[in-house]
């Protein structure tokens, strides 16, 4: 049951080596010190892609501690986890937004896949977890990850690179280097301290410098913390207008519209392999056999998904830089999943919060998606590898190839003057329906397949959602 938990050893800090069980806790005081860490951990990721979705991160932050507490009361408390802002969802809402889409448009379609994501969990629970590597074989879902990370590429180039370029620059090498260079769980949180060093350079450079000129000839203070001091300290999210006259949207209603939908529904493939890829890890890291929970999982993430777009929140996944932080501590406690969870909640009633966090600059933006973006695709490419998919077969390679490009270069298809499959949804489409098509079709000793392990390689120390993987905080992205 929910909050009851084994006292671990009286409450007192394990011996190195020792594991705290997720039905076991610390005292209540080293409880709430780990809660605060996952939050912190989670914290970087989750308010940067709504951000970038249009959304109100502060909505998506109270959003993802209610969907976190969901999630383990469905699981039953036997999975820990943190479940923070997906980016799978990144690039279908720019593409949403593109075709004159707004941001009830955009939370429509996530709820839409949340639920679709609830109907994938329900077939799991029923049917066993060998049905997700049948119709998503590593193979398909590499590719879904990867074009849906590529296609992000425009975003950048267009919209947050050239709005202060050596802000940018400079916040990306902060970026890499904090992760690649730094040790321990700073290495962890780099997007979020990235986010800090790129918007103290932006007030330096405006102290400096003088404002940014703009390309229509005005000029802007890179920093603007004025709707800081204008926000309540307590209330519901709202909408709130960024510096460069983004309308950051606030609570709302979904609507629906089947163009809209196609565009964000692969983005449930990627979360069914983050899903799987975490479930597994912990499942190794714990020492028990959590398959009979895979469904739980799915359906615990499609709720909140669900539930957030209903709201006007942002999309939900399990997170892997929580991972790292229980892999560091050794304590899998799902009480203090709850603790982070409710902090969430408190910082999700705070408008002063969201204005802060929606005042960083574009220029740092820019510095933090280039390499986040990046990481979504080539985390494509290590499902590949995890798997050894061979690229030497025909039947990976051809249909992959196709749907690659159409992801990746935006590709549509035009049925009429109302509807059109467009870049990500056209290029999943391709790739898993032709895929299957020609595997049918391929000679036997074509179809033979090499080692198929599970989605995502969580079996290596190094896959997604494991515990040697770095996911948004660190700074791979979700």
């Amino acid at each position: 049951m929910a909050l009851k938990w084994k006292l671990y050893e009286g409450g007192a800090t394990p011996p190195p080596g020792a594991v705290v069980a997720p039905d076991e806790r610390l005292s209540w005081p080293r409880t709430i010190g780990l809660g605060a860490q996952h939050v912190v951990a989670m914290f970087g990721a989750t308010f940067v892609f709504p951000i970038i979705m249009g959304l109100n991160p502060q909505l998506a932050v109270l959003m993802s501690g209610i969907a976190t507490i969901l999630f383990l009361l469905i699981v039953n408390d036997k999975i820990p986890s943190y479940l923070g802002t997906s980016a799978a969802f990144v690039a279908a809402a720019g593409a949403i937004r593109a075709q004159g889409g707004e941001s009830s448009d955009v939370t429509g379609a996530i709820l839409v896949a949340g639920l679709l994501l609830v109907v994938i969990g329900i077939g799991v629970h029923l049917v066993g977890g060998s049905m997700i590597n049948r119709v998503l074989p590593p193979a398909v879902t590499g590719a879904v990850v990867m074009l849906i990370g590529f296609n992000l590429a425009p975003v950048v180039a267009d919209l947050y690179w050239p709005a202060d370029q050596w802000v940018a620059v400079s916040t990306m090498i902060f970026v890499i280097v904090v992760s690649v260079v730094v040790r321990g769980f700073l290495s962890r949180i780099a997007v979020l301290l990235g986010l800090v060093f790129g918007t103290a350079l932006s007030w330096v450079l405006d102290v400096v410098a003088g404002p940014l000129a703009g390309a229509d000839g005005t000029e802007a203070d890179r920093v603007n913390f004025g709707a800081v001091g204008d926000a309540a300290w307590i209330g519901l999210p709202e909408s709130i207008t960024q510096a460069d006259g983004t309308v950051l949207s606030g609570a709302h209603l979904p609507s629906f519209s089947a163009t809209f939908i196609l565009l964000i529904v692969p983005g449930v493939i990627a979360l069914v392999a983050e899903n799987a890829g975490h479930v597994k890890a912990v499942e190794e890291m714990t020492n028990r056999n959590l398959n009979p929970y895979m469904g739980r999982a799915f359906i615990g993430d499609g709720v909140g998904t669900a539930l957030a777009g209903f709201v006007g929140g942002s999309p939900t996944t399990t997170y892997a830089e929580n991972i790292g932080v229980m892999a560091a501590t050794r304590v899998y406690s799902t009480a203090a999943y709850y603790v982070a969870a409710l902090v969430a909640i408190v910082f999700g009633f705070s408008p002063k919060f969201g204005a802060a966090v929606s005042a960083v600059p574009s220029g740092v933006l820019g510095g933090i998606t280039v390499v986040l973006y990046g990481m979504i695709g080539l985390l494509g490419a290590k499902i590949w590898v995890d798997n050894r998919v061979d690229f030497g077969n025909p039947v990976n390679l051809v249909p992959l190839a196709a749907g690659l490009v159409i992801g990746i270069g935006d590709v549509s298809l035009k049925f009429s003057d109302d509807f059109s499959v467009t870049g990500i949804a056209l290029g999943t489409i391709v790739t898993i329906v032709a895929y299957h098509a020609v595997r049918a079709a391929a000679p036997a000793r074509l179809r033979e397949a090499g080692p198929v392990e599970r989605v995502g390689g969580p079996g290596s120390p190094d896959a997604p959602g494991s515990p040697g993987h770095r996911g948004p905080g660190g700074p791979a992205a979700h």
